[in-house]
């Protein structure tokens, strides 16, 4: 069992955020293991076309596989205080690329080093050692967000949106030690420390700092404890209601199109060129290019050139994502 030694100024301190990091990180997890989500299914072939992308590519080598339990915490930074919910992402982005290369190196050398069965491969060393690695890992971050998540965030959002009004509730009728005793089965409240379920026992002294909770939807049904960034303590719990059917048709988020995706699709079963699509859909062509490039890599749609225009049109593939 792990133990997060509390003081008043640390509950004082505790609040709830979303931590659109960390939903990409378990959703490209599950990508890259070529997993499926109790709940949300497959992470589809717009996640998995994501992977070609050196930089998605690298972040990948970075998260655990058969059975390790660790990943570096730099990966999914603790949610800002005050930060806007629109700017989340962004804020963490930002704080991936200004890791401090000592810090890097203890997670990224070190901490895979004592934690995995695997040694990482050499070019990723090579990488982590030259100080690039910060840039290119918040390049990964962002373009798999667009590529595999960003359609579907509003969805997501909701469902973290209602646990976070439901636990503030719960401090409001019964104090922040109800909130922290009902988190996850793993998770207990004695007062004066966190406990935490582990494969390994320890205690940290976290008095004074902040406490972040993060709901989560796509790393749902397990509890992640992050403690290794200096002065940051993020607890990722299940989010409430996630799986009991009341939250949303699995197939949506299975299938990783979203509202933009699945309205162009939906429409492209007779070819169609970028400014009739952006006409019919109500999307700026800019929009609606973007759109189109994300389903062509990964083989939802194809393209041909008709005299000036390029048609686009969905492929076989696509036709399970167009199935009421």
């Amino acid at each position: 069992m792990f133990t997060l030694r509390v003081d008043a100024e640390t509950v004082s301190r505790t609040r709830l955020s979303p931590s659109p990091a960390s939903e990409s990180v378990a959703w490209l997890k599950l990508t890259t293991a070529a997993g499926h989500h109790p709940v949300f299914g497959d992470p589809g072939p717009l996640a998995r076309a994501s992977l070609a992308h050196p930089d998605v590519a690298l972040l990948a080598h970075l998260l655990p596989r058969g059975g390790a339990g660790y990943t570096p915490d730099l990966l999914t930074p603790q949610p800002g205080a005050g930060t806007a919910y629109h700017d989340l992402l962004d804020e963490q982005i930002a704080r991936i690329e200004a890791t401090a290369q000592e810090d890097l190196e203890l997670q990224v050398l070190t901490g895979t080093q004592a934690h995995w069965s695997r040694p990482l491969p050499a070019a990723v060393r090579q990488v982590a050692e030259s100080g690039r690695m910060q840039r290119r890992l918040a390049s990964g971050l962002a373009r798999f967000w667009r590529d595999a998540l960003s359609d579907g965030w509003p969805e997501l959002r909701s469902i973290i949106d209602q646990d976070i009004t439901h636990r503030a509730r719960t401090v409001v009728g019964h104090g922040v030690g109800r909130v922290l005793g009902s988190l996850h089965p793993g998770i207990g409240w004695t007062g004066d420390a966190i406990t935490f379920d582990s494969a390994w026992d320890g205690e940290l002294d976290v008095t004074g700092r902040d406490l972040v909770l993060a709901p989560s939807v796509l790393s749902w049904p397990g509890a992640v404890i992050q403690v290794d960034v200096p002065g940051q303590v993020v607890l990722y719990y299940p989010a409430h209601r996630v799986g009991t059917g009341r939250d949303r048709k699995p197939a949506t988020i299975a299938r990783v199109v979203g509202a933009a995706r699945a309205a162009l699709l939906a429409d492209l079963e007779t070819a169609r060129s970028t400014t009739e699509l952006s006409t019919r859909i109500g999307y700026t062509p800019g929009t609606v290019s973007y759109h189109l490039s994300a389903l062509h890599r990964a083989g939802l749609v194809s393209k041909v050139r008709d005299g000036r225009f390029v048609l686009y049109q969905r492929t076989s593939q696509a036709g399970v994502l167009t199935e009421d």
